[in-house]
């Protein structure tokens, strides 16, 4: 997964417990990792390699100019990420194609009803 020692993380490796272990991988912003931002955008995608669960987790507030930089995110535990934002629990389940967020960045996740995969 990411390297600790590039990125200046929020949460130590003691300070990550056992909220949603068994999910896989994931892709995550380091807004969230790094900065301490929630979760405010999440969507499923097919997955990129054998341990990734397909889900993507940002702070919402990224440009493409940020995610174009690998600098700023990271490949992470799914675990890890509940540990920054447990809001996230209870959608892990949600099958590929789905997509979650919060209005204006702020108030609980919900679905996005006519999400589409973003074209890579």
């Amino acid at each position: 997964m990411s390297d600790p020692k590039n990125k200046p993380f929020r949460r130590r490796a003691g300070q990550i417990r056992p909220l949603a272990v068994g999910h896989g991988g994931c892709f995550a912003s380091k807004l969230i990792t790094c900065e301490g931002h929630k979760v405010g955008y999440m969507y499923r995608e097919e997955r990129d390699f054998s341990e990734d669960s397909g889900w993507r987790f940002l702070a919402g507030c990224e440009s493409d100019e940020f995610m174009d930089n690998p600098k700023n995110h990271g490949v992470y535990d799914v675990n890890t990420i509940a540990n920054y934002d447990p809001d996230i629990i209870p959608f892990l389940d949600a099958p590929v194609g789905t997509a979650f967020e919060r209005a204006n960045g702020t108030g609980p996740l919900v679905e996005i009803e006519d999400f589409q995969l973003p074209n890579d």
